[in-house]
Parts: C-alpha cells; structure tokens; sequence
C-alpha cells in the first residue's frame, strides 16, 4: 500500500496542476485486478483525508504542494492569533477566526491568503497536547473549574466526577474529551492546591505535556537490570579502568554520563571521554526506548528534574558513579599543543571513576585553594594538564571563529517550600568552559567518523542567519555606535565573533549579543550534515549525553550496529529512514522542554517581584515595541514599561530605531540604554512584571537601588505585561510607526517575547 501511495503521489507531482481525476490516476497506475482497483479506491479517500491529495470542484486531484498547502505547527499567542514559523520566511500569520478549531501546539495545514503572509487552517493534522491543568475558583456562578492556559477561549465545559469535592484553589490535570464546540474537559486527577510547595511547578510541566512518572512496564523494564557488571558484558571492550578518570559536573548533578582523562604525550596530550553506554541497557523498540523516544530529553526546572529515562537507571547503573565499574564509549583524541584533534580512535569500553568532582572544586583549585589541592593530590597534575589542554582547544576554536554570545541564564534560588528567595546571573566558570571544551571535541570527532564511514546519525545542525535579519541588525547596530558591516549579505562566524569582541566594553555589549543571538538560526537535529555555524564547525552532531538526550542515545545505538559491529546487526535502509522521525521528535521535544524551563522561571522571578513593588532599580531596555518597552535588571529578572504609563509626552515607535520617540520633548526611549525603573506590579499567575520609568529626584532625596518607595506600591493596579518571554511577532506586521496616547490608567498589554 505504501508502495502505491509513493506511486499515485508522483503521478500526481509529474502532471499538470489540477489535470487528473481519478479515472486518469488508475489509468496511469495500470491498474488490472478487482483487488487493485478496491486497495487503489481505499488509498485514495485515505489520502484525500490525510490531505496529501487535494480534490478541486472538478474533481481533479492535486498534491499539497501543487494546492499551494503548507504544513506547520502552530503557536498561539495570548490573543489568540496563530504564527507557523517558516524557515528563510516570515512567519505566516493566523487571525483567530480561521484557525478553525486548530490549538496552539497542533500541527495544521494552512493556506496563504493570496500576496500576503497571512493564511487559513485547512486541516489539523496532528493534536499536539490532550491534557491540560485547571484551577477551581470562585465566580459569580459559583465554583468553576477554569482552564489555566488562557489561549484556551471561553465557552468549554468540565466534566467533574460525583467523588470530587472540589474546594477554592484545588488544582486538577484536566483530560480533553471533545475537541469540537463547545470543547469538553474531564478532570483526571487531583494535582493539589495552588499554594501547597511543588504545585506550581508540577502544573507547568502538565501543561506542556511532560509527565513525572513512568508507566509500569518502563519501570518493570528498568528495575530489571542489576547495579554490578557481569564478564560477559565486558567482552569486547577496552579496559581502562586502571585510568584515572573523573567526572566534572554541577554540585547537585546526581546523573553523570561523562568522565574525562588526560595523559601528557610529546605531541601534547592524549585525552579521553567516555560517554555512558545506555544503548546497551536501553534497546531499540523496548519500553524504555520508546518512553525516551516520546520524551525526548530530560526537563530541568529550578533543582527539579524530569528525567528521560527512569532514575533506576539515569542514577544508576548508567551513570558513571565513583568508585563503580560503568560500561562506556570513548573517543580517545590526541590533541596536539595547537589544540587541534590530529587523530582520534572511537570504541567500546569499560572505566572506574576515580572521583565525582563538581565544577565550584575544580575552580577553587584552579584558584589555588591549598586544602582542595591536597584532598586530591592522588590524582596527580590531572587538573593542571587538563586546563591546558583545555586552553589549546579554546584558542584553536576561537581562530575558527566560534562565537559566544553574552549569557542570560539566571539562577533562582529557591527554600523550602519553593518561594524564590534570590535571582542572580548564573556563573561560568573555567572549569564549566574546559569540559564544555572536551565535550565539543569529542562530538566533532563522532560527527566525522559517522559522516566518513556513511553511517546513519541525528546531527546538531546550525545554519548561516538570515540576510534579511543581519540587514535588520546593522541597522540596529548603526544606531547603537557600534555597526556591523555585512559585505554580500552574509557574514562568517568569525566576523561576527570579532564584531562581539570589539564591543565587550561598551555599555550596549549585552542587548549587542542579545540581539545578535536573535539573528541566528534556530539549531536542530537532522539526518543531513550541513554543519553548525555558531561553533565554525563543518560537521556536528550530539553525542556525550545520552541519559537526558535522545539523539545521543541515537548515535551511541548507530555507532554499535555500523561501527563496531560493521553492520551485522542494523537494516541500514530502515535505519536512514527513520532519522527524519527521529530528528523531527526530538526537535519538538527540545523546543517544549525550553518553553517548559522558561515559563517556570518566568513564573517564579515574577513571584519573586511581588515582594518588591514599589523598589526601584537600574536596568538596560532589552527590547523596544509600539506597545512599551522591556528592561532588564542586573539580576536578569525582565518586565515591561507600557507606553501608557511614560509620562509628559506622547510617544511614537520607530522601528528603524528600535525606540519611542517624544513627539513634543523628541526624549527617546532606545534598546540598549540605562533606564530607573519602578516596579509596580507582578503575578505569579501571569508570570507577569509591570515597570515603570522612576523620574529623577532630587540628589539629597534620591532613593538607593532597590529601596521601597512605600507611596506608590500600586498595590490597585491590574496592568498585565503579558509572559516577558513574549514574542514580538505582531510589531513586523503593525505600521513601522505609531503613535499611543498617554493614558493615565495603565497601558496596553504586551505579546510574547521570542528568546
């Protein structure tokens, strides 16, 4: 059946557009039997309803690409507009009233509306989410169940069981029952209340689709295995377990699936990574491969984790625990003074870690802390020689041109009971930067040899930003005083990074890099090697965490059947056919982890600003819109300036600028400047924080960073700046200039910004 539907799809790509009916096809498919013509006649409806054929009122039939039908997922902003993202295009724009029962997170069909980038959904394809979370409150009809996410639109039903007795602020994972109008949910179990520790993170991770526990034939599966080693799974293997070998990672990492060792050679040095060998516990089409497959990765959220695979094995025997015998794959590099790889060897193995070290240690040693340097001094000069070699690599990708870009990433620190209690920028030390070095060697020398030996893989691609978007950029860093110069409308990564580097000390360094980033191309997994731009590498794929990643499951599985075992054990055609899958998958799931992770920080630095209503504070304008402005804080927490609350002038958005122009005063609101702000509002529920700018007072009365000013807490507003992680998709379709009234009461809610 696969085998005609292939036929009938050429028949129809190769025709004229819209010249054959179905008569014509079974013609050209030289159909003869009785049982043809029923499986030809059964194929075709099914086609026509998955729309990989599309029938005109003529009854003639046309391909979706013929029938100009696009396939995408959709997201939904706040208000209910849909976007499909299209790469090397802009994005197509969804108004609520053609979306046509399609949800954010489905994947839809659209049609274009003729000269623009606006569409239709013809067809939901696929649902994206059946489960969401609720929330019982007090209405003016009594208790409801409301549906947390509000892109959900009003005029849904809950089905409540008899046994449920609901009270105010109970929360429940909700089931969708019927996806037609009006929409019908079931509450399928009790989640807790909305103020009781863990609830609000656990909520989140439901909304999103991700699950904290593991059916029971997984676990059966995974508890089946023992915590020791036996001879038979050592044969093959190399042995180096008389190496010493440690782990590096975070003080509360308790999953580790690297270890690194080093030996000083004369060429330079001999260095080793071993990666934890899960696809011997985990094979293909198990219960645990088909779970990490729907999961994808593992979700980290605050001190929280979700793991891909179940702790039994994520904690034990597949990570490297010190002082255990841990099967293993390594690539073994010998990286000469230059820091270049000038060989490498990939094999089966066995290792004996000889200690878990943390990265906050072996910074404090490379620091030169005495009692540290002692505790480990029967490991030899391995930290020195390590940071050496580290530093080769380093300066060898710098010249290539790899870039790095200014760090965003936060650090929540959390009590007890889940309450934020700080926000800081999160550190990266050399240590984190020396095995981030190792892990990126070893994932390029993996990358060549599955590329050179043609062995089935996922790699990590990254693709060469958009001309349109640099043009964008040099615009924006033209008016910052620092422009980029693009000649031919691309540019190498090693200009780029020369551009960052030349801007490292100017007070716009880090919206530079911000914006930068928001220039490239979005990384993923593919079957094709086409190279990662942002690390200048010409061949890349992800292969040193295969406990939380599928992918590196995926090259670890290929690397047995093509590799070691030369292919006696892999279907290589079924094999290649399945990386698509596979690529697709684990993108999207990816992609949903971050959204997770980002709305839990959102979420939690907006509970955090509750406390501080009415403190002020210094920060820099990350993003301008016609809507308002966003600042960010030192401490990385970000909220929104409305338009309507800048006072003395009206305001007009200039998006050649990136800045609200005073139409009177000609005062400019710019990215990339320092701004006093106010904050005057924040909900947990939201993930919501309103600033607004703190005029300058008096030198002698002037209040401290941070300090309450006790007469405006505001605490009667109700502005909402939307999700501060809101994409700003509805400024490229809006005029390139307009003009907002100041208006006393608060200002105009903001969309999503794109991180």
């Amino acid at each position: 059946m696969e085998n005609m539907k292939e036929k009938i799809l050429d028949i129809v790509e190769r025709a004229k557009r819209s010249s054959l009916d179905r008569n014509a096809i079974e013609k050209a498919l030289g159909l003869k039997t009785s049982g043809d013509f029923v499986r030809f006649s059964k194929l075709i409806d099914e086609m026509e309803e998955e729309c990989l054929l599309v029938r005109n009122k003529q009854n003639k039939y046309m391909t979706r690409k013929q029938a100009g039908l696009i396939e995408g997922t959709l997201s939904l902003s706040r208000k209910g507009v849909g976007y499909i993202d299209r790469e090397n295009e802009e994005s197509i724009v969804i108004m609520p009233d053609d979306l046509n029962g399609a949800m954010h997170g489905d994947t839809v069909l659209v049609s274009l509306k003729r000269g623009t980038d606006t569409g239709a959904v013809r067809q939901v394809l696929k649902r994206g989410r059946v489960r969401y979370t609720g929330t019982f409150e007090l209405t003016s009809k009594g208790l409801q169940c409301t549906v947390d996410d509000s892109r959900i639109q009003p005029g849904y039903r809950v089905r409540i069981p008899k046994d449920l007795h609901p009270i105010e602020g109970l929360k429940v994972e909700l089931f969708i029952e019927k996806y037609e109008a009006p929409m019908r949910f079931a509450v399928e179990r009790v989640i807790g209340h909305k103020d009781d520790p863990g609830v609000d993170i656990t909520s989140v991770l439901l909304n999103h689709d991700i699950i904290p526990e593991f059916p029971p034939a997984v676990m059966e599966q995974a508890n089946s295995f023992g915590d020791s080693l036996t001879e038979e799974e050592l044969a093959g293997r190399k042995d180096l377990r008389d190496v010493i070998t440690v782990t590096i990672d975070g003080d509360d990492s308790k999953d580790f699936d690297d270890a690194v060792s080093i030996e000083v050679i004369p060429e330079g040095w001999l260095l080793r990574v071993s990666i934890a060998d899960v696809s011997h516990y985990v094979t293909e089409g198990s219960p645990l491969d088909q779970e990490a497959y729907e999961r994808g990765t593992s979700v980290y959220v605050l001190d929280k984790v979700v793991p891909m695979l179940p702790h039994v094995l994520s904690n034990g025997i597949c990570s490297l625990n010190p002082g255990t015998d841990r099967l293993t794959n390594t690539v073994e590099m010998m990286v000469a003074r230059d820091g270049t790889t000038v060989h490498y060897e990939v094999y089966p193995s066995v290792i004996h870690s000889d200690e878990r070290m943390t990265y906050a240690n072996v910074n404090k040693i490379f620091d030169g802390d005495q009692e540290l340097k002692e505790r480990y001094a029967h490991l030899g000069s391995l930290f020195t020689d390590m940071r050496q070699c580290a530093k080769a690599i380093r300066r060898m990708r710098n010249a290539k041109g790899a870039m790095e870009f200014e760090s965003t990433e936060s650090k929540i620190d959390v009590d007890e009971n889940g309450k934020p209690v700080n926000v800081a920028p999160a550190e990266r030390g050399e240590a984190e930067m020396m095995i981030e070095d190792f892990m990126i060697a070893a994932n390029v020398a993996v990358a060549n040899l599955m590329k050179k030996n043609h062995i089935p893989a996922l790699y990590r691609i990254h693709e060469e930003p958009q001309a349109k978007k640099l043009r964008s950029f040099e615009t924006l860093s033209y008016h910052l005083g620092h422009k980029l110069t693009v000649t031919g409308g691309s540019a190498t990564p090693k200009k780029l990074q020369e551009y960052l580097n030349g801007a490292k000390d100017l007070e716009c360094y880090p919206v530079l890099s911000k914006m930068l980033l928001r220039c490239m191309q979005k990384a993923k997994y593919d079957p094709a090697c086409v190279g990662h731009f942002s690390l200048a590498e010409d061949e890349y794929l992800h292969f040193t965490s295969p406990i939380r990643r599928y992918p590196d499951l995926i090259v670890h599985r290929m690397l047995r059947k093509y590799y070691f075992e030369n292919g006696h054990s892999g279907d290589l055609y079924t094999d290649e056919a399945n990386m698509k899958d596979y690529a697709v998958q684990s993108s999207a799931k990816e992609r949903n982890a971050a959204d997770a992770e980002w709305d839990v920080e959102d979420m939690k630095k907006a509970e955090y600003m509750i406390d501080r209503i009415g403190n002020i504070y210094e920060g820099i304008i990350s993003t301008v819109t016609s809507f308002g402005f966003y600042v960010q804080l030192p401490d990385t927490v970000e909220g929104m300036v409305s338009i309507g609350s800048i006072k003395g002038d009206y305001y007009t958005f200039d998006a050649d600028t990136y800045s609200l122009v005073g139409e009177r005063t000609k005062k400019r609101y710019t990215i990339g400047q320092s701004v006093r702000i106010r904050v005057v509002a924040a909900s947990k529920e939201t993930s919501s924080i309103d600033f607004e700018v703190a005029e300058k007072t008096d030198p002698s009365k002037k209040k401290q960073s941070g300090e309450r000013d006790r007469g405006r807490r505001s605490a009667d507003r109700t502005r909402r700046s939307g999700n501060q992680r809101s994409a700003r998709k509805t400024d490229a379709k809006k005029t390139r200039k307009t003009t907002v009234k100041r208006k006393s009461s608060g200002g105009k809610a903001g969309g999503r910004k794109k991180r």
